[in-house]
C-alpha cells in the first residue's frame, strides 16, 4: 500500500476534476485512480469527494485533507531536490495564479521563455482577476500587483507598476483637457470595478498633498484592457497602469492629463502560501521574473511622463 500514490490520486482529481483526467495526468488507468481514493477514504474512515453523475466535489473533510496533502507532497518533493540541488535542472510542477491582462501583455511570454530553458517543468497556469486562496486552491504561486491585502502571505517584490491618467485625442479636443485634478468632476471617467474609487482617482501634489477627485463614471468594468478599448473609442479618461496603457501612448491613440500630479505607484509581487518551503523551482522561477520585470521594466521605456516608484 502506497500511501503517498494515494494522496498523489487524491490531489490529481481534485485538481483535474474527474478521475479520467487526473489518470491521464498520472498516467495510470481511471480504474487504478478510483481505487486509490477509495484506499485513501477506506484508511481515513472518511469520505473526501461526493460523486455524482455529473460532478465530483470535495466534502469537509476532502478540502481539509486536501490543504495538507499539497504541502506534504511540495515537502516530499522539495526533499528531494535538496539532494540534487547543485544540479542546474529544474523539475516538478508549477501551479500560477496572476491577472488577466498582465497575465497576458507580459507575463505569458516571460513563463514561455522560463519553460524553454527549464523543459521539464509542468505549468498550470490561471489567469484571472478573482481573489484567489493560494492554500485552499494549491497554488504554488500567484503574480499580485498593488496593495496586499492578505498580511499572511510571503510576498517578494518582482517590479513596480506605475501609472497614467490619459484620454484620446478625440475626446479632449471635444471635451477639454483637464489642468487639475478637481476639473475630472466635470468629465466622463472609466473606472475600474475592483478597486475603490480613492485608489483609481488619487493624485499627489507637488508638495506631497493627496486629492482624490472622481469623475463622473460612466463605464466600469474589471478588466483594464477594455477601459483601455473604451478610451481609445474616446468614450472618456481612464486611469491604470503602463503595462496597459502604455502601447497606446506610444502609438499615439491615447495622451497623459495631469502629468504634474503624482500617481502613485504600487508593486509587483510573487506570493506564496506560508508554512512551508519555499521549491528551488518556484525561486528560479521568482528570480527570472524579477530580473525580466525589476523597477524600470520593459514596457516603460519610451514613456516620458511616469510617476517615480513609491
Amino acid at each position: 500500500m502506497d500511501k503517498f500514490a494515494d494522496i498523489e490520486a487524491f490531489t490529481a482529481v481534485v485538481e483535474a476534476g474527474t478521475f479520467s483526467a487526473a489518470g491521464e495526468r498520472l498516467g495510470i488507468a481511471k480504474s487504478v485512480v478510483s481505487r486509490r481514493i477509495s484506499q485513501l477514504e477506506q484508511r481515513l474512515d472518511s469520505r473526501l469527494l461526493h460523486r455524482t453523475t455529473r460532478r465530483l466535489s470535495l466534502t469537509d473533510a476532502g478540502k481539509n485533507f486536501y490543504q495538507r496533502a499539497v504541502q506534504i507532497l511540495a515537502d516530499l518533493d522539495d526533499a528531494e531536490l535538496s539532494v540534487t540541488e547543485e544540479t542546474t535542472d529544474l523539475r516538478g510542477s508549477l501551479k500560477l495564479a496572476a491577472p488577466l491582462s498582465f497575465g497576458l501583455t507580459h507575463l505569458s511570454k516571460t513563463i514561455f521563455d522560463f519553460l524553454n530553458e527549464h523543459p521539464a517543468i509542468e505549468l498550470n497556469l490561471d489567469l484571472n482577476d478573482r481573489n484567489i486562496n493560494l492554500i485552499e486552491e494549491g497554488f504554488d504561486m500567484a503574480v499580485r500587483i498593488g496593495i496586499l491585502q492578505d498580511s499572511t502571505l510571503v510576498a517578494r517584490r518582482l517590479g513596480t507598476m506605475r501609472q497614467v491618467t490619459c484620454a484620446s485625442p478625440s475626446y479632449l479636443e471635444q471635451h477639454g483637457e483637464p489642468t487639475h485634478p478637481a476639473d475630472l468632476q466635470q468629465h466622463v471617467g472609466l473606472q475600474y470595478s475592483n478597486i475603490s474609487y480613492k485608489n483609481q482617482w488619487g493624485y499627489k501634489t507637488p508638495e506631497g498633498k493627496m486629492l482624490f477627485a472622481q469623475p463622473q463614471i460612466r463605464i466600469r468594468a474589471n478588466n483594464g484592457e477594455a477601459l483601455a478599448a473604451a478610451a481609445v473609442a474616446g468614450m472618456g479618461i481612464t486611469k491604470g497602469p503602463t503595462f496597459i496603457l502604455g502601447s497606446l501612448l506610444k502609438e499615439g491613440k491615447l495622451v497623459t492629463i495631469l502629468d504634474e500630479y503624482q500617481h502613485p505607484s504600487a508593486g509587483i509581487y510573487a506570493v506564496y502560501p506560508p508554512g512551508r518551503l519555499i521549491p528551488r523551482r518556484i525561486k528560479v522561477f521568482s528570480d527570472y521574473l524579477a530580473d525580466r520585470f525589476g523597477d524600470h521594466p520593459y514596457w516603460d521605456d519610451g514613456l516620458s511622463s511616469l510617476s517615480k516608484p513609491a
